[in-house]
């Protein structure tokens, strides 16, 4: 042992030496703790040790028979596992979709269990099995359900396609099961008493198999007995009513709304006859454009059309230097069961086309409709992709980068763009998230992403991205969507699909005007083709007339012949304003008549021209017929306004000021628009927009009052901002091919060849006063014209110098040059505006040769 005061390592040196001796005692511990040979406490502990019980031995393992009988269980459950799994898989599959349900989700084991005892069941009731087990399941099953045995195999099926297809399901089973016992009690219970309450006895139960069974008996023996039939059969049934309306769901409050509703549609269709036509308004508070397709369930809209699919309720967590999907609460969505995880269902590709429907025009002609098959469908639809997944990702990890706290929570797959929804948590600014619009293009590589703040409707911020695989949306689908075959109305024309997937069906004489502008290759063309082609596609000539104005005569040269025009297509940009001269003599005549006949609205005269109730002055020989809407379509409005800026301007200010009451709607297009080709005037009287991609902010609010257009991606991509929205919608136009509007061309027009009007492109008859007085003095008007437009100056005392003339002459020469559309009006001491450029010199000489 060592001394006090000794150092440490002297003292563990000395410890060392005694262990590996052996021969010294340790200093670690005193001598007498331990025991030596012979001693007392050796001889205990020696004792002790042979009087210790001796060891059991292992016990032995399970047989080989056990060993393969438990081999065999196994199997045979993995089997029927197997078995069940796939045909969950299969019947989840049906119907051209997936829906992948999470593992402790799935009763595909139960599903067997059903589906085997509905083909069991069904064996012997449907198909007569014979042989000692059909017999004994007829005995057995009929002994319980009676009669209505034959019933029990398709509602076995229907509970195991129930459990396969739809598991989550499985949770609201107390309440489905509850509704199922009653509707089984309710309805043997009248079985029974229907098939006079036989007793099962033994000389009875033969009858009581044949009525309804033994549970018919339970159920309807207790009340006869206690309350007599006649109690009994209103209860029975009062109790069948309740287990439906568990097993449905629905508080009768909500059914009695829907038969009131589809009662209160039948009734507002009758009073849609002739008769009582006149008593529909015209005016409905709060009107849109747009048309609206109706929600059945108010409170729970489970489909894709108009929902943003919760997005499985994950947060991202970075895991291995990647990110994955972090196990979190899911996020509760109203009307559905807690924990449910569910992917959301595209919109119907295309509803089965039609047959074309046949119309009575003015007179015996026969008119029909193009057949829906004549538009090919476009692309099928996809809810998710793994593109979208992977930018959910990036959203995801730039928000934690930068520490905001948000989260995406979902997004929308539309045809074009995808638009990714972003919660803020609180004390969040908006703008924190909106100023990184730049990391946020740069993480996704992408710079033409858009911001909402908010989605309309939603507290939420939307990220619009154009997608990488885009969809071909196609005119046949929007106009075979259940939104444009449930409005009969003839103006309703097919635009194309929104953001969230959903059809965009617009009512053109509720815009009533609209204004339209893109670039070059942005899908202006392609949308004036789809509005001409649904107007061909759902109304007659007899409903709706067409205006077609091309200056580039190469854009709508394919419609021509086609029996709505009113006039062959105008290619003349001097014709087109007189054409719109034209229609305000229209619509003033138009508005003479209602205000002659007492009405407010082209379409309430036309209901009464129809029902006989207008009756013209006697002795008058004017037969009235009815007003068709006017659509006048102008391809190009730039050119038009190079060429007659102030008439163009004076007659479209003047039809869109007061030509909807009338039946006449414009749509003005244009690749160019700038302040001198939309000015001021025809923006204020224009209320709907429709942009498409434009080439500067500038230009997108030129046409949308804000910016937003410049960064569409083009292709039908736009903004539709109906007459009355607070902000833009955006819409992937519809298509639709060349070959298909040759089709439906070459249709209607084999049916009923055009009634043009011959007064559509003609001078007013002030203009001919004015070229009547020309007389001998077409030289000089000639050559003031050559002066003007190639000097590029409109001004009187100019002709006066050069061509030598009095004051007079050279004002009624310039007169002369004005109702030709060579200079404009008169503007006090300022010299005229010459409208026509020098390139065009040799064409108006030669009009004005002509006379």
């Amino acid at each position: 042992m060592a001394t006090r005061g000794s150092s440490p390592s002297r003292s563990t040196t000395k410890t060392r030496a005694s262990s590996s001796g052996g021969a010294k005692q340790r200093t670690s511990k005193p001598a007498s703790t331990r025991p030596r040979s012979g001693s007392t406490a050796a001889r205990t502990s020696t004792r002790a040790a042979s009087k210790a019980p001796a060891r059991k031995p292992a016990k032995e393992g399970p047989g080989l028979g056990a060993t393969v009988a438990t081999g065999l269980g196994r199997g045979i459950g993995a089997i029927f596992r197997g078995i069940a799994g796939g045909i969950g898989w299969t019947a989840r599959s049906i119907g051209g979709r997936s829906e992948e349900v999470a593992p402790e989700l799935r009763r595909d084991g139960w599903g067997l269990v059903l589906l085997t005892l509905g083909v069991v069941v069904a064996a012997r009731f449907w198909f007569f099995l014979d042989g000692t087990v059909g017999q004994w399941l007829q005995i057995g099953v009929s002994t319980v359900f009676g009669s209505l045995s034959v019933v029990l195999p398709a509602v076995l099926l229907y509970g195991a396609w129930r459990v396969f297809r739809h598991p989550h399901d499985v949770e609201a089973a107390p309440r489905t099961g509850l509704g199922w016992f009653l509707i089984t009690l309710g309805s043997l219970g009248l079985v029974h008493i229907g098939g006079g309450l036989p007793r099962p006895n033994a000389e009875g139960m033969a009858a009581v198999r044949e009525a309804g069974g033994v549970l018919g008996y339970v159920s309807s023996s207790i009340p006869t007995d206690l309350l007599t039939e006649w109690v009994s059969v209103p209860l029975l049934v009062v109790v069948t009513i309740g287990g439906a309306l568990l097993v449905i769901g629905r508080p009768i409050r909500e059914l009695v709304a829907g038969v009131s509703g589809l009662f209160g549609a039948l009734v507002e269709r009758e009073d849609a006859t002739p008769k009582n036509k006149l008593k529909l308004g015209v005016d409905v508070p709060y009107d849109s454009p747009l048309i609206e397709e109706p929600v059945e369930d108010p409170e729970v809209e489970d489909s894709y059309d108009g929902e943003v699919f919760d997005y499985l309720g994950d947060t991202y967590a970075e895991a291995d230097d990647e990110l994955q999907p972090a196990q979190a609460e899911p996020r509760q969505v109203p009307g559905r069961p807690k924990n449910e995880v569910r992917e959301p269902e595209p919109p119907q590709h295309s509803t089965p086309p039609g047959p074309a429907e046949q119309l009575q025009l003015s007179g015996d002609v026969i008119y029909q409709l193009p057949e829906d098959r004549t538009l090919a469908p476009g692309s099928k639809p996809k809810a998710r992709t793994e593109a979208s997944d992977k930018v959910v990702r990036q959203l995801t990890a730039v928000l934690r980068e930068f520490e905001i706290d948000a989260r995406v929570t979902g997004y929308t797959r539309g045809p074009t763009v995808t638009r990714y929804e972003v919660e803020l948590g609180s004390a969040i600014k908006v703008s924190k998230v909106t100023g990184l619009a730049d990391n946020i293009a740069y993480a996704v590589g992408s710079n033409e992403i858009r911001i909402l703040t908010p989605i309309p409707g939603k507290s939420a911020i939307g990220i619009e991205i154009p997608n990488l695989d885009k969809e071909v949306v196609s005119l046949g689908d929007v106009l075979r969507s259940s939104r444009a075959k449930n409005d009969h109305h003839p103006m309703t024309v097919g635009l194309g699909k929104d953001v969230e997937g959903g059809f965009v069906v617009a009512n053109m004489a509720k815009m009533p005007h609209l204004l339209v502008a893109g670039a070059t290759g942005s899908g202006k063309s392609s949308f004036i083709n789809s509005l001409i082609t649904s107007i061909m596609m759902r109304a007659t000539p007899d409903e709706v007339r067409l205006l077609l104005v091309d200056p580039k005569r190469v854009e709508l040269n394919q419609y021509e012949g086609i029996p709505h025009l009113v006039t062959p297509i105008i290619t003349n940009p001097k014709k087109a304003a007189e054409a719109l001269a034209w229609v305000v003599r229209e619509m003033d005549m138009r508005y003479d008549d209602l205000a002659a006949f007492g009405f407010r609205h082209v379409d309430d005269f036309n209901k009464a021209v129809r029902a006989g109730q207008v009756k013209v002055p006697e002795g008058s020989e004017r037969k009235l017929t009815p007003y068709p809407y006017l659509l006048v379509v102008v391809d190009e409005l730039a050119d038009l306004m190079m060429v007659a800026p102030r008439d163009v301007e004076d007659s479209v200010v003047r039809i869109t000021q007061l030509a909807r009451a009338a039946g006449i709607h414009l749509v003005l297009a244009t690749q160019r628009p700038s302040t001198d080709v939309v000015t001021g005037l025809i923006k204020a009287n224009v209320p709907s927009r429709l942009a498409f991609a434009t080439s500067s902010m500038t230009d997108s609010r030129v046409i949308l009052d804000q910016p937003g257009a410049e960064k569409l991606v083009g292709k039908g991509d736009g903004l539709f901002l109906p007459m009355g929205a607070s902000k833009p919608i955006r819409v992937q136009g519809a298509w639709v091919n060349e070959s298909e509007i040759r089709d439906v061309v070459a249709f209607i027009t084999q049916q009923l060849q055009p009634n043009y009007r011959e007064d559509v492109t003609a001078p007013a008859a002030s203009d001919k006063k004015v070229v009547d007085d020309i007389g001998d003095d077409m030289d000089l008007v000639l050559d003031a014209c050559r002066l003007v437009v190639e000097l590029q100056l409109g001004s009187t005392s100019m002709l006066q110098r050069k061509l030598r003339v009095g004051f007079a002459k050279a004002g009624r020469l310039m007169d002369i040059l004005e109702s030709r559309g060579v200079v404009g009006p008169s503007e006090g001491s300022k010299a005229r505006e010459v409208l026509v450029k020098p390139d065009d010199l040799d064409e108006v000489l030669a009009n004005l040769a002509a006379g």
